[in-house]
C-alpha cells in the first residue's frame, strides 16, 4: 500500500508581537510568572491592520507550492479549517485560492474546496478528508492543500485574553510524502458539551475550568479508542508526542495523564513502585470517589518523579517552543507543536526517521482524536526549508495601546480594519485590500 501523509509544511505567524511579560503584565497589574510559568507563555502574536485569516494561510499556501515546484493543476483540493470565519457561506479555501490565482498562470477551477469547523480539531479532521480522498483513488494523482488559519481573540479584560494569537499552517497531503505518514488508526472521543463555544459571535464564551476537564476527558477517551485499534501504548513506543496546544500548561496537564496511562502494567510501573507505589485500580476501592482520590494522589507523586521529568524533557517540551512564542492559533496549534518537535529535533542533531509520533488533536464543543505518524527519510529537507525563527525575530513589537488598537481592528464589530494604522509594511505578499460591492473582502499581493 502506497504510503498517504504530509509531505512539506508551511507555517506564517502575524507580523506583530505582544511581549506578556514585559507589556501585558504591567499593564494587567499582574506578576508576569502568572503568564510566563502558569500558562508558559512568553509571547502572542498578532495580525497587522493588512492581514488576516486569508492573508496568513494565502501566503504560507504560496510558499508551500513555491518550495515544492506545484501549479495549480497539481492541486486537487484546497480545504482550510477555521473558527475565525467571517461569512457563513463562501469558504475561506476559495479567499485563498482567488489569491493564489494573482501569481500563478493556472486555476484551481478543478479543486474540490470546503472550509472545516469543529473549533480546534477541524485541521486534522482536513488531513484526514484529503487522506481519505487519496486512499479512495479520487485524486487523479494530485496533491491536497491544508490550510489551519486563525485570529484567536478574546473580549478584553476575559480571563483568556493572555492565550490569544494569529497564524496559519499550510499543509500538504500526498502519496509518498517526505515528511510523515499517517497511520490508518484513529482513536476519538467525542461528546455534546459546552465548555467554549461562539453562538454567532466573534469571541468566545469559555468555562475555562470546565475546558480543561473536558479537554483531558476526551483525550483519555481517544487514547483508549486509539489502542483498541493499535494495541497498548507504551512510552517507548514514541518519540515525541505532539498535543493541541491553546497554552503549554494546558499540555502539561494531559501529557502527565497520558504517561501514567502508558506506563500502567508495564516495567516502568514495577521500577517506580518502590517511590510512589502501584497505580491504584479500581477494584481495590468500594467505591469510585475513593479511587479518584488515591489516583489523584499517586499523578502528584509520579510529576515528581525523576523517571517522569525525563520523558516529559525529550518527548512533551520539544512540542512547546514555538507556541510559547506565538500563543494559541486554534485549528493551527497542533500542527505548529508537529513543526515545534521535528524543529527542535533537526537542531538536535536527531534522526528521526523510521521514528512514531503520537499526535493529539482536540477541539471544544468537544472532540479528540489521536493517531500516529512515521517520520519520513525527507523529514530534515523539509523541515531545514521552514523560517520560523525569522519570522519570530522580524515581528514587530507592540506596547499595551498598539495592543488596544490591533484587538479593535480585527474585531468584526468594529469595521475598522480598512483605515486602520499599519505597523509593518508588506513585500511579496498577499494583503486585505478592502471590501466589495456586496460585503466581500478583497485581496491583491504585493510585490
Amino acid at each position: 500500500m502506497t504510503a498517504v501523509g504530509i509531505d512539506a509544511v508551511e507555517i506564517r505567524t502575524g507580523k506583530l508581537e505582544l511581549d506578556l511579560a514585559e507589556t501585558f503584565a504591567p499593564a494587567k497589574g499582574e506578576s508576569p510568572e502568572k503568564y510566563t510559568k502558569g500558562l508558559g507563555l512568553h509571547a502572542s502574536s498578532f495580525p497587522d491592520a493588512y492581514e488576516d485569516i486569508v492573508t496568513m494561510g494565502a501566503n504560507a499556501a504560496h510558499r508551500l507550492m513555491e518550495r515544492k515546484g506545484l501549479e495549480p493543476d497539481d492541486v486537487g483540493r484546497i480545504d482550510v479549517a477555521t473558527e475565525s470565519a467571517f461569512d457563513n457561506s463562501k469558504p475561506v479555501s476559495t479567499y485563498i485560492a482567488g489569491c493564489l490565482e494573482q501569481v500563478y498562470d493556472g486555476d484551481f477551477h478543478h479543486a474540490n474546496k470546503g472550509e472545516r469547523k469543529f473549533a480546534c480539531v477541524a485541521g486534522t479532521q482536513s488531513i484526514d478528508d484529503a487522506y481519505n480522498w487519496i486512499r479512495a483513488g479520487r485524486h487523479r494523482g494530485r496533491k491536497a492543500i491544508v490550510v489551519a488559519t486563525d485570529t484567536a481573540l478574546y473580549a478584553r479584560g476575559d480571563p483568556g485574553e493572555a492565550t490569544q494569537g494569529a497564524g496559519a499552517v499550510a499543509l500538504l497531503i500526498g502519496e509518498d510524502p517526505d515528511l510523515v505518514e499517517l497511520s490508518p488508526e484513529q482513536g476519538f472521543g467525542s461528546a455534546d458539551e459546552t465548555d467554549f463555544l461562539k453562538p454567532n459571535q466573534q469571541f468566545p464564551s469559555v468555562d475555562g475550568k470546565r475546558s480543561v476537564q473536558v479537554y483531558l476527558a476526551r483525550m483519555r477517551e481517544a487514547v483508549e479508542d486509539f489502542e483498541s485499534v493499535w494495541g497498548e501504548i507504551e512510552p517507548e513506543d514514541f518519540q515525541l508526542v505532539p498535543f493541541h496546544t491553546p497554552f503549554p500548561g494546558m499540555v502539561q496537564k494531559a501529557a502527565l495523564l497520558g504517561f501514567r496511562h502508558m506506563t500502567r502494567n508495564t516495567g516502568i510501573e514495577e521500577a517506580l513502585a518502590a517511590e510512589i507505589g502501584r497505580q491504584p485500580r479500581p477494584e481495590a476501592f468500594d467505591d469510585e470517589d475513593a479511587f479518584r482520590d488515591a489516583i489523584s494522589e499517586y499523578t502528584d507523586k509520579l510529576k515528581e518523579t525523576e523517571t517522569y521529568a525525563e520523558w516529559y524533557d525529550d518527548v512533551i517540551e520539544p512540542t512547546l517552543t514555538i507556541s510559547r512564542q506565538v500563543g494559541n492559533w486554534y485549528t493551527g496549534s497542533v500542527h505548529v507543536a508537529r513543526i515545534s518537535s521535528l524543529k527542535q529535533a533537526l537542531e538536535a542533531g536527531e534522526d528521526l526517521t523510521g521514528k512514531r509520533l503520537l499526535v493529539g488533536s482536540y477541539g471544544s464543543g468537544a472532540q479528540a482524536e489521536i493517531h500516529a505518524e512515521t517520520v519520513q527519510p525527507g523529514w530534515e529537507a523539509e523541515i531545514a526549508e521552514l523560517d520560523v525563527d525569522e519570522q519570530l525575530e522580524s515581528r514587530y513589537s507592540i506596547s499595551f495601546e498598539e495592543y488596544e488598537h490591533i484587538h479593535d481592528v480585527h474585531n468584526h464589530d468594529t469595521d475598522t480594519q480598512a483605515d486602520a494604522e499599519e505597523f509593518t509594511t508588506p513585500e511579496e505578499e498577499f494583503v486585505f485590500d478592502g471590501w466589495g460591492r456586496m460585503g466581500e473582502r478583497k485581496y491583491r499581493y504585493v510585490e
